[in-house]
């Protein structure tokens, strides 16, 4: 039977729970504190309540936790992840996360923690002006190149210092948008005022479904270890109603228009035109093609080994990881992008040669100019150059490439196993839950032939 003592507003409600090895007596203790405008009957009937779920909890194995926050609570779950090989680009996400979380219910002990909590903090999540360290800057003048020229900094060694990419000191320097939180973190580097070297546009629009749904996930991470772990009788978060969001059909470019783009990569540098071709036949992520290295070229048998991705961030800078779903993929290229390979191969010897003892270059095969590896937004920063250069083409971005292989491999009719494998998607239901309506229409294009060749042939 719990026993309950009253302490100025509050209630401490102890479970004793017999002695430990060393004669002691095991208590269990929980704090409950009415809300405010309850009548002394009400207080009563929900402190019995209390009492009785406390005392329910310890009876059937659950060791509840009084003192222990949300909060505090969320820093041992990541450190559970990072122990357990989890990425640094995904716990650095669950960082940025748990600044918009903790506010909302940080705060609240994991024990009393409803999905009354949950579903109030996605509503706030909803409203405007949530965004309060989301926005856009562009520079007002040519400060910053000349800062840049003055200081004798390559725009590698400038986002090296400001600890964003190199992409990002590159479009700061055409005076186009970047993100506010990089623009800040520049002019903390180069002690400039944010105010008088950038125009600021704050977005103040909520955030989207897709964003809401991330924070709801993480939470519901949090609260499923503390399930496991038996400081909670049930997770909060499998009893909220989650943001749901609608899906999109994945963007991807007709034949005619992938001839466009490597018509127009005749006449840009071989390395862009190499990077550009290998995203069109492999269907790699842009930073498994940013890490690819000449010892996983293999030109005898005209395929390539896919076993790490590059990445960013502004903690760590660029580092290389195991790939998004720490698979190891052969793929076969065709003799086209081989001697395309080959010919960079040339370039990048003789680019070696010119740096001599300044090459700070190893065994990757993009590189920048003095050898050094490439920034992965890079690769995305240049295709959005194009977009600028030849307005003719559709919109670029690395995944549409990715969306394109797997589009022209259905309607090839090629099964959805190997389509998984080419991409390295961890499942063969993600591949076909991805392009179920690619899918739908190759088996109408299937029934089709099957109608023609033993149906309609006797016609």
């Amino acid at each position: 039977m719990a026993s309950i003592v009253k302490r100025g507003d509050s209630y401490r409600i102890v479970v004793s729970c017999g002695r430990d090895q060393t004669g002691q007596q095991i208590r269990h203790t929980k704090t409950w504190t009415p809300d405010k405008g309850m009548t002394k009957k009400q207080v009563e009937k929900e402190l019995h309540r209390v009492a009785d779920d406390f005392e329910r909890s310890i009876e059937q194995g659950f060791i509840a936790d009084d003192r222990q926050t949300f909060a505090e609570y969320s820093q041992y779950v990541l450190g559970l992840k990072k122990r357990a090989g989890c990425k640094q680009k995904t716990l650095e996400s669950y960082e940025y996360l748990l600044q918009r979380i903790i506010p909302g219910i940080g705060y609240l002990k994991l024990q009393d923690i409803r999905p009354a909590h949950l579903n109030k903090l996605y509503e706030q999540l909803e409203q405007e002006g949530i965004r309060n360290d989301r926005g856009k800057a562009s520079t007002k003048d040519d400060t910053i190149p000349a800062l840049l020229k003055s200081l004798k900094l390559s725009h590698a060694k400038a986002a090296e210092r400001a600890g964003i990419s190199a992409a990002t000191v590159d479009t700061l320097c055409k005076g186009q948008n970047v993100s506010l939180l990089s623009a800040q973190k520049f002019c903390d580097a180069f002690d400039l005022d944010i105010k008088k070297t950038f125009n600021i546009e704050i977005d103040t629009s909520p955030l989207s479904a897709k964003s809401r749904l991330e924070y709801h996930r993480l939470i519901h991470t949090i609260l499923q270890q503390a399930e496991k772990e038996m400081l909670v009788p049930y997770n909060a978060a499998d009893k909220v109603t989650p943001p749901t969001i609608e899906r999109k059909d994945p963007n991807y470019f007709q034949p005619d228009q992938i001839s466009d783009i490597l018509d127009v990569m005749e006449s840009e540098s071989i390395k862009w035109k190499t990077i550009v071709n290998l995203l069109v036949v492999t269907g790699c992520r842009r930073g498994e093609i940013a890490s690819l290295k000449w010892s996983n070229v293999d030109f005898d048998h005209n395929k390539i080994k896919i076993d790490s991705t590059l990445l960013y961030s502004s903690g760590t800078g660029i580092f290389e990881n195991a790939t998004k779903t720490r698979d190891v993929r052969f793929l076969k290229l065709p003799k086209e992008t081989m001697n395309l390979l080959r010919d960079y191969r040339q370039y990048w010897v003789e680019l070696k040669f010119k740096n001599g003892d300044q090459w700070k270059g190893d065994d990757y095969v993009f590189v920048q100019d003095d050898g050094s590896v490439i920034f992965p937004d890079s690769i995305t920063a240049y295709l959005n150059s194009l977009n600028v250069k030849y307005p003719q083409l559709p919109h670029i971005n690395p995944h549409a490439f990715r969306h394109s292989v797997a589009s022209v491999l259905i309607g090839a009719q090629v099964d959805p196993v190997t389509v998984s494998k080419r991409l390295g998607h961890s499942r063969v239901s993600t591949t076909i839950d991805l392009y179920s309506h690619l899918i739908a229409e190759a088996d109408a294009d299937a029934s089709e032939t099957i109608a023609d060749t033993l149906l309609r042939r006797r016609a």
